[in-house]
């Protein structure tokens, strides 16, 4: 998405480079902890480019939402086609076990330390937020329908509650991760609700994955 009239490519590239600092900055310092002197300084451009672009701080805040929700999404897009076994689910959970260990279990989640931290200041940022977690949910959600559909998991199983429920012990375990400095809560939390689903499943253990 982007702001006024159509971009040239270097307009293009100039506005992702000052949304990619921003969103560097935001991670790091929050929201409120960045300015868009800050953000100015990081991408290398004039305050009057930044403004060539966005129209306020929280034009440029609402870019940064979906680019961290594109960050997020887009590499767990193969491991999104594999979530329609066990299997799929215990690799989707060390990929993002993973993730953390590489940060040094920094941050917690992007867009859940956005909307934390824009909740209750910026309804349109919420929003945003909203969306993007509701595109990852869909994304579980996919997989566990497709489990359904062939009959790995009962008829009688909400997907969408599960997928839900997935992702809120995702997020509860990421902040923890964050707090503590260790993955063990993460670890804990997407176990607990990968060994419900396999729990739920009526495929032999073979087909699960094990």
């Amino acid at each position: 998405m982007t702001d006024g009239p159509r971009l040239t490519r270097k307009g293009l590239a100039t506005r992702s480079r000052i949304v990619a600092a921003a969103a560097g900055l935001m991670f790091t310092r929050g929201v409120a902890g960045t300015s868009t002197e800050d953000v100015c300084a990081a991408a290398g451009v004039s305050s009057s480019q930044l403004y060539h672009y966005f129209a306020d701080k929280r034009a440029l805040v609402r870019a940064v939402v979906a680019h961290q929700t594109e960050q997020i999404l887009t590499p767990q897009e193969p491991l999104f086609a594999r979530l329609d076994t066990v299997d799929g689910l215990r690799a989707w959970r060390d990929a993002l076990v993973d993730v953390q260990h590489e940060r040094r279990c920094v941050g917690g989640c992007p867009l859940g330390s956005l909307g934390s931290e824009l909740a209750e200041i910026d309804d349109g940022a919420r929003v945003d937020v909203v969306d993007g977690f509701a595109r990852w949910a869909a994304a579980i959600r996919d997989g566990l329908a497709a489990m359904r559909a062939r009959g790995a998991l009962p008829v009688t199983v909400d997907v969408d509650e599960l997928a839900l429920g997935i992702l809120a012990a995702l997020q509860g375990g990421l902040l923890l991760t964050e707090i503590s400095r260790d993955t063990v809560a993460l670890e804990a939390a997407l176990d607990t609700v990968i060994a419900h689903v396999a729990a739920l499943t009526t495929e032999p253990e073979e087909l699960v994955g094990g």
